[in-house]
């Protein structure tokens, strides 16, 4: 199994500094899934560019997927009124397909110095890193990928959220919430209200948390494959029953969100035959956070090597089956995890 490589993590502060500092550039490019950072960053280069605000006359956007050479090249040329900048927002401007391409270059080929330009792109963006007009933003801007924490400073957020409430929330319980919730921001920022709204004492522990917390398919089928780890044969299938009955996610997600599950299993099981440590899950896996790396290799114990090489296999040809019409996908997938089931059982007679 090819090693995978874990995501450089944006140092959020550390960019807030350099703007304020040094103040602000004349093209920026914003992307990543950590939207809710993204949106802090551009509430503050705003707040410098325009203090006047989004309603006066030195603010123009643009709403993709298209964009106008002429009306951008108009907008970028504008002199600012009554103030040192104007400021230009590309929101989920596709510049990955505009038409217009060659002409939107010459444009920020020569952006004023009293104009910042900054495009906004939505969280499942990822730029084309070939294009002439990638690269040249890249060039000419401040390129931001704004990607999820690390996890001191996720859970340093999650703690200061409930603490604006009233709240203190455990290590334990904080990572639960991570675990259950997902760890992008804008996600949990409900779940923490939810959760402080539903706490009665000041203390949120991990109880709290799982009563009320939206549980993430991927936590659920973590869940299912755990139960299935410690022989929990009956409660692995209510879990499955339970994720099948709430219709919100179609049996080929989560058979792809299954599969995902056992390929990370078998790399953990893998890491502890061969004395490899976590270290190795977590890059391998692109998991990122150790907490989940020790999880991982907990439930990989219940496991042998040769159970989870034929689960993979069998997620990979139910998939096939799924896609191909062979059969109703619910019932497919049940029996995937009932093969699954039965291989574990086997093991233990």
């Amino acid at each position: 199994m090819a090693k995978g490589r874990e995501e450089a993590k944006l140092n959020y502060k550390q960019e807030l500094q350099k703007l304020r500092i040094e103040g602000p550039e004349t093209l920026y490019f914003l992307w990543g899934k950590e939207d809710y950072l993204r949106e802090q960053y551009l509430t503050q280069l705003k707040a410098i560019c325009i203090p006047e605000g989004e309603s006066g006359f030195n603010y123009k956007r643009f709403d993709g997927p298209e964009l106008s050479a002429a009306a951008f090249r108009e907008a970028v040329d504008a002199m600012p009124f009554l103030s040192d900048r104007s400021f230009v927002e590309l929101r989920d401007v596709d510049v990955n397909k505009l038409k217009e391409a060659q002409d939107i270059q010459g444009v920020l080929s020569d952006i004023p110095d009293y104009c910042t330009v900054c495009f906004v792109q939505n969280a499942e963006f990822e730029p084309d890193g070939r294009l002439k007009l990638v690269k040249l933003i890249r060039e000419k801007g401040r390129e931001l990928k704004f990607t999820q924490q690390g996890q001191g400073a996720l859970i340093d957020w999650i703690a200061r959220r409930f603490a604006a409430q009233g709240k203190r929330i455990d290590f334990d319980a904080a990572q639960r919430l991570i675990f259950i919730s997902g760890d992008l921001m804008n996600r949990l920022i409900p779940e923490i209200d939810k959760i402080a709204a539903y706490t009665s004492g000041e203390k949120v522990g991990v109880a709290e948390v799982e009563a009320v917390a939206h549980h993430i398919p991927e936590a659920q089928v973590f869940t299912l494959t755990d139960l299935l780890a410690q022989k929990k044969i009956n409660s692995a299938m209510n879990t499955l029953a339970e994720l099948l009955a709430e219709n919100e996610y179609e049996p080929i997600f989560l058979l792809a969100v299954l599969g995902n599950q056992m390929r990370r299993l078998y790399a953990a099981r893998l890491a502890v035959e061969q004395k490899l440590g976590s270290k190795y899950v977590v890059e391998c896996c692109g998991i990122k956070y150790d907490f989940l790396a020790s999880k991982l290799m907990s439930a990989a114990r219940g496991f042998t090597l040769q159970q989870l090489r034929d689960a993979v296999a069998l997620c990979a040809e139910t998939d096939l089956q799924m896609k191909s019409g062979g059969g109703d996908a619910r019932e497919l997938l049940k029996n995937a995890v009932l093969t699954i089931a039965a291989g574990v059982t086997d093991a233990a007679r």
